[in-house]
C-alpha cells in the first residue's frame, strides 16, 4: 500500500507507460489480445499466468481503474462494471445460491428494492428488511440461510445514516457478507471496510465520473469474495467497457478537489433551506438537525453531495417547485458537475407503491438536490425564486 496521500494516489497509481512513454494513459480499445505461441495461448487460457485476454475478462484500462478504487477503499481486489446495477445484481447473484436469504436496510435505491422483490425469489433467495433506526431487530431476522447483510450509506433518496460499525460488528458475530454500497459517500468521504464491509459496491456513473457522460459500477473487497464475483462475470459478460474504464480512471485525478467542493455547496444549501419558510423539513449529514449526525461525522470525511427536503404543499407545491426551476437540471442522476433536481416519489422511487415510499420516509413533496459545483450564490437563487 502506498504511503502517498489519497490525492496522490489517484492521480500517481496509474498504468506502465508503454514505448511511446506517454504521459497520459492511452485507451485500450481492443476486444481481444494476442499471442505471442501456441503455448504462451494455452498457458493463458490455463490462467497460468496473469495477462490480458478478452476484454470481457479483463483490459489494462479497467484494470487501472479497479486498482485506483481497491487503494482508496483499501481493498484486495475487485471487478468493473457496464454499470452500478450490473454491479449490485452480479455481486449477489454470483455469491448466492437457491434458498438463500439476504437481510438487508429498508432504505435502499429502488432498482436494488426491485431486484430483491421481483427478480431474486425466482431462485427462491428470500429478502427481510429492518429499518434503519431500529439496527437492534437485525439479529431477529437472521436465519441459517442467511448470507447476506446489506445497506447504504447515506442512503437514496433520503441521505440518512446507517451505522457501519454496528453492521459489521453483527456481521462478524453471525458469519455474515456484509456489503456496502457507498455511492453517495465515495471513496473520498468513506471506507466501509474499516468498519468491518467485506464489499463496497459503487455506481461510478455517480460522483466518480462526476460530469454525467458515462455509465460505470464496481464492486472491491476480499479477494476470496471478489474471485467468485469475477468468475461469475468472466462468463456473464456485464464488464466495464474500455472507454468508460478510462474515462472514469481519469476522473478518479480530480475526486477529492471536486467532492471538496460539492460538500460545500451542499452544506451552505442545506443551512438555507433548514430556515426557510416555504420547506417542512430538510436533510444533510452534516447539518446538526440530522439525527444521526454524530455518526455520520464518526464514519464520513463530509456530507456528501445530496440534500434532501420537503416542499410544503404536498404533491401540487412540489409540481409547481420543479416547474419553477431555470437553472438546475431536471434529471434522475446525481454526483455531476451542474446541479440536479429530482422527484423520487415519481421517478426514482416511482415503481415503489405509496405504502413503501412512505416506509422510507420519500413524501410526495420530497425534492432531492445533487448539488453541484455551480457557484452557491447561483443555486440557491434558483431554489429559492422556485420555492416562492
Amino acid at each position: 500500500m502506498s504511503k502517498n496521500k489519497f490525492e496522490t494516489n489517484a492521480i500517481r497509481n496509474q498504468l506502465e507507460r508503454s514505448q511511446n512513454l506517454e504521459h497520459s494513459v492511452p485507451m485500450y480499445l481492443t476486444s481481444s489480445f494476442v499471442f505471442e505461441d501456441a503455448e504462451d495461448m494455452r498457458a493463458s487460457f490455463a490462467e497460468e499466468k496473469e495477462r490480458n485476454i478478452y476484454s470481457r475478462y479483463s483490459n489494462p484500462n479497467s484494470n487501472e481503474f479497479v486498482d485506483k478504487v481497491c487503494q482508496m477503499e483499501g481493498a484486495e481486489a475487485g471487478f468493473a462494471f457496464a454499470s452500478g446495477m450490473a454491479a449490485v445484481f452480479s455481486t449477489f447473484a454470483s455469491l448466492l445460491d437457491s434458498g438463500d436469504h439476504i437481510v438487508a436496510a429498508r432504505n435502499i435505491f429502488g432498482s436494488t428494492h426491485s431486484l430483491f422483490t421481483n427478480f431474486l425469489p425466482k431462485w427462491n433467495i428470500s429478502h427481510s428488511y429492518f429499518k434503519i433506526d431500529e439496527l437492534d431487530t437485525i439479529e431477529s431476522l437472521i436465519t441459517p440461510k442467511t448470507k447476506i447483510l446489506y445497506a447504504e450509506s447515506p442512503t437514496n433518496p433520503g441521505v440518512d445514516i446507517v451505522d457501519l460499525e454496528a453492521l459489521g460488528v453483527i456481521a462478524k458475530k453471525h458469519n455474515l457478507i456484509l456489503i456496502i454500497d457507498n455511492c453517495f459517500a465515495s471513496p473520498y468521504l468513506q471506507q466501509p471496510i474499516k468498519f468491518g464491509a467485506d464489499l463496497v459496491i459503487h455506481s461510478g456513473t455517480k460522483l466518480m465520473d462526476g460530469q454525467g457522460r458515462v455509465l460505470a459500477g464496481i464492486t472491491v473487497g476480499s479477494k476470496d469474495l471478489i474471485e467468485k464475483i469475477y468468475r461469475f462475470s468472466r462468463i456473464t459478460g456485464p464488464a466495464l467497457s474500455p472507454f468508460n474504464a478510462w474515462v472514469i480512471s481519469k476522473s478518479l485525478e480530480t475526486l477529492a478537489v471536486r467532492v471538496d467542493r460539492h460538500c460545500e455547496n451542499a452544506l451552505k444549501l442545506a443551512e438555507f433551506l433548514e430556515g426557510h419558510k416555504k420547506v417542512n423539513w430538510v436533510r444533510y449529514p452534516f447539518l446538526k438537525s440530522h439525527p444521526k449526525y454524530e455518526i455520520a461525522k464518526k464514519q464520513m470525511k463530509a456530507g456528501g453531495c445530496v440534500v434532501a427536503f420537503e416542499v410544503k404543499g404536498g404533491l401540487d407545491a412540489g409540481q409547481k417547485f420543479f416547474d419553477s426551476i431555470k437553472l438546475l437540471s431536471l434529471s434522475a442522476n446525481l454526483g455531476d458537475s451542474r446541479s440536479i433536481v429530482t422527484h423520487p416519489a415519481s421517478t426514482t422511487h416511482s415503481k415503489l407503491s405509496i405504502e413503501e415510499r412512505a416506509e422510507t420516509g420519500i413524501t410526495d413533496g420530497m425534492v432531492r438536490v445533487s448539488v453541484g459545483l455551480e457557484h452557491i450564490d447561483d443555486i440557491i437563487r434558483d431554489i429559492h425564486q422556485a420555492l416562492k
